[in-house]
């Protein structure tokens, strides 16, 4: 796990959501690393929100949230906790991805 400011962000291409502090996001982080292997995942803790960002794409699967959450989760309860996001997103039932169609 590395930390990053938010203003390299767009030098770097990344992507991915901006969390409110707290269980989700905690799951979300390991489901980062878990749904997207052989990319690192960049966490930076504001105490308040936590972005959580990889270079270019990242996919979250509902299966490896709800794994790490221990409990049924629907991937539309992830904007109750979701303050924004780098990128553009794609989402759908069992899976959100964030991207960018174009790189910087």
């Amino acid at each position: 796990m590395s930390i990053t400011s938010s203003g390299q962000a767009y030098h770097n291409n990344l992507v991915g959501p901006v969390m409110r502090a707290g269980d989700l996001a905690t799951a979300i982080i390991e489901a980062a690393k878990l749904d997207n292997p052989g990319k690192e995942v960049f966490v930076d803790d504001k105490r308040a929100y936590i972005r959580i960002h990889t270079e270019h794409e990242m996919v979250l699967y509902r299966e490896t949230i709800e794994e790490e959450l221990g409990r049924p989760f629907k991937m539309n309860d992830l904007e109750v906790d979701l303050s924004s996001f780098a990128g553009q997103i794609e989402s759908g039932d069992n899976s959100v991805r964030f991207y960018f169609s174009k790189k910087v």
